[in-house]
């Protein structure tokens, strides 16, 4: 039995198997990836995109977020292999949750294409969704699109009806995750019995934490990365192979 086997029927047998994507799932479909060779962080400055300056300037912060927002969704991205899998792996009552860094949407595009009932796999957008925008002041979410097309035709910056000011329903740097997202995330993690983490370097905080909160010796780590992580060494299987080969392969596996 080799190691895919031995994760698949693991997974067989779990009660409770969750998944903690990052950007490495999304990159095969073309969305570009924030750090690494030419990088989004390559291009942007970084720190026009922080909490503060949205709160200080949003004029100015919603400028620049317009091109960010071009740089990194200007296209028609879809699905990949690796997504369809883990919306495949929920739809056969094989995932309890997806845990993902990435504000592409992808995933739940997966599930809709797969016809997942969203009560069969949780999905906990850890960052957020950079396809929607929130009021700062009364909280309203709504579909980004009109917003970002009001910005472009120079409403700097958009606003709701209420009169706040609306903003990428993002975690921007220097804002605090959720807290009821995180601590559910973390509570998914301890109670797992699989925990996959796929296409992340694991190295960005707290998210990063969580393959070490599911390590026990009754749970079984697996990690899919075409680079080394800081987990490696605790993790009972990992995979240096590309996420949209792994995956399909074991959600074969998984009915076989």
């Amino acid at each position: 039995m080799d190691d895919l086997e031995r994760l698949a029927a693991d997974i067989r047998r779990a009660d409770t198997v969750v998944a903690f994507t990052g950007a490495g799932i999304s990159a095969p479909s073309g969305v570009p990836t924030f750090r690494g060779d030419d990088g989004v962080w390559e291009h942007f400055d970084e720190g026009q995109f922080t909490y503060g300056r949205f709160q200080r300037d949003p004029e100015g912060f919603w400028a620049d977020r317009l091109e960010l927002q071009r740089a990194m969704f200007d296209g028609e991205f879809e699905p990949n292999a690796a997504h369809e899998a883990l919306a495949a792996m929920g739809t056969d009552g094989h995932l309890e949750a997806i845990l993902t860094q990435n504000t592409d949407g992808l995933h739940a595009d997966a599930a809709d294409s797969a016809a997942s009932d969203s009560s069969e796999t949780t999905l906990l957008e850890l960052h957020g969704n950079a396809r929607r925008v929130r009021c700062s002041d009364c909280g309203r979410r709504t579909d980004g699109d009109p917003v970002f097309e009001r910005a472009a035709d120079g409403e700097l910056p958009p606003t709701c009806d209420c009169g706040g000011v609306y903003k990428p329903d993002v975690v921007l740097f220097g804002e605090q995750l959720p807290g009821a997202v995180i601590q559910r995330a973390r509570a998914l993690a301890r109670e797992s019995d699989v925990f996959l983490a796929i296409g992340s370097s694991l190295v960005v905080e707290p998210a990063a934490s969580l393959p070490r909160l599911a390590a026990s010796p009754e749970t079984t780590v697996g990690i899919v990365n075409l680079e080394s992580t800081p987990v490696d060494s605790t993790a009972d299987i990992v995979y240096r192979e590309d996420v949209t080969t792994v995956l399909p392969r074991l959600r074969e596996l998984l009915e076989a």
